[in-house]
């Protein structure tokens, strides 16, 4: 054994040498040409942001995201996303059917799609998971967006808000909430004109369309739902969304829960 350790001991000596040597001499030659100001290598910044789903449009991020609270539009060129939430609790309500137009990949619109524009113009939210779908480069990948308690697959009985917004509206082609429904002050069937959410009326809205507004004056109208899950082509958070624990990631595939 000693034998044998005698013989190693020069050779692992010089494998040593040699591989601090080399080690030394490539940094140097890093820092040589990181010196002369020429931009070598893979531009991470740029390559990560072909990752992103680019068609989604996020807006006034920021200082507002370390505040807690946010005012955007959200929404996705010619594909629809999901929305879900624990349940909701909103005031001011009021809904009309439209066909907004909606942009094709090519660039183009078209406004064949019968969508429910749907207002708030005070909402509590029982958790936000919102998830979008894309693929790039023949891969699929999801993006999700979390704020406030887990959303989960089957919504509890009972829900407490812990999301604030204001001046809430989405473009959706489905709505559906998974447990009752209280409507109070409603009026169904009302013109879709004379539908108003925080004193304006909704964009798209046609006389003599279906709307669904209040009859208690404006903000008279409220609403509950248990386990909201929307199918929108648009979010908009005109006023201000307080927006606790926010998380954005990306994931590879098609998830379906956040």
């Amino acid at each position: 054994m000693n034998h044998l350790t005698t013989r190693l001991g020069p050779s692992v000596g010089r494998v040593r040498a040699r591989s601090t040597r080399a080690v030394t001499e490539w940094n140097a030659r890093m820092l040589a040409e990181a010196s002369d100001g020429t931009r070598r290598g893979t531009r991470w910044g740029r390559g990560a942001l072909a990752l992103v789903p680019s068609a989604l449009a996020v807006g006034l991020l920021g200082t507002a995201l370390a505040q807690g609270a946010l005012a955007a539009n959200f929404s996705v060129t010619g594909q629809p996303f999901t929305l879900t939430s624990n349940g909701v609790e909103g005031s001011g309500f009021g809904a009309i059917v439209n066909t907004p137009a909606v942009g094709r990949p090519d660039g183009t619109t078209t406004t064949n799609t019968a969508m429910a524009r749907v207002g708030f113009a005070s909402a509590g939210l029982a958790g936000l998971c919102g998830i979008v779908h894309q693929t790039i480069a023949g891969v699929p990948y999801s993006l999700l967006l979390t704020g406030g308690q887990k959303v989960t697959a089957a919504p509890p009985g009972t829900f407490t808000t812990d999301i604030d917004a204001s001046n809430l509206y989405l473009q959706a082609t489905e709505l559906q909430a998974y447990g009752p429904t209280t409507l109070q002050n409603a009026v169904l069937g009302q013109s879709a004109d004379q539908v108003t959410v925080a004193g304006k009326p909704l964009t798209g809205a046609l006389p003599g369309g279906f709307g669904l507004g209040s009859a208690g004056g404006e903000g008279g109208s409220s609403i509950t739902l248990h386990g909201l899950n929307a199918t929108a082509y648009d979010a908009e958070m005109a006023g201000a969304l307080v927006l606790p624990d926010l998380r954005i990631r990306v994931v590879a595939g098609s998830a379906t829960a956040c």
